[in-house]
């Protein structure tokens, strides 16, 4: 079900723009992206969800085609800190997406040791954000979401060559 944001008076809202969700490759779980994609969706953004186990390719093809105000990493399985730094590194390769937001989060490891030496590896290697669990995570995330600019909006009419 895919839900459609609306304005203060109840008509359908402009999108925000594009954000692409998606997981690391080993990566099965689905709860986390369905959720991702209506809380993004809430804040009048398109979404496209690529599901779990997203292959590193499949992710930069999909950016390079539909060109992404920002692209969300999640993880449940704890390998999403390890998996991420090669997502980032194929990401950050490409002329096209080298300055697109780019975050993760979620469980990033299976030991829960380190997550301060973890977020500034990603950090460091990339990635704009990292979200390493928990609700204050959720908060800061949707505020992250609601700072992007708004989309440059082409005039429609005899000026802007439109109808």
């Amino acid at each position: 079900m895919t839900v459609s944001p609306v304005d203060a008076t109840g008509r359908p809202a402009a999108a925000r723009g594009t954000v692409v969700v998606g997981s690391v490759p080993s990566d099965a779980h689905t709860w986390n992206l369905v959720f991702l994609q209506l809380l993004i969706e809430e804040l009048g953004y398109t979404v496209v969800n690529l599901g779990p186990c997203t292959p590193e390719e499949t992710l930069v093809e999909a950016c390079e085609r539909t060109a992404p105000v920002m692209v969300v990493i999640s993880s449940v399985n704890g390998h999403g800190g390890r998996d991420g730094l090669r997502l980032i590194e194929r990401l950050r390769a490409r002329d096209a997406l080298a300055a697109t937001p780019v975050v993760i989060g979620g469980q990033l490891d299976t030991r829960g040791a380190d997550t301060a030496g973890q977020v500034a590896e990603l950090l460091a290697a990339g990635y704009d954000a990292v979200f390493a669990g928990g609700a204050a995570g959720t908060s800061e995330f949707r505020d992250l979401l609601a700072a992007l600019p708004e989309p440059a909006r082409t005039p429609v009419g005899p000026e802007g060559g439109g109808l």
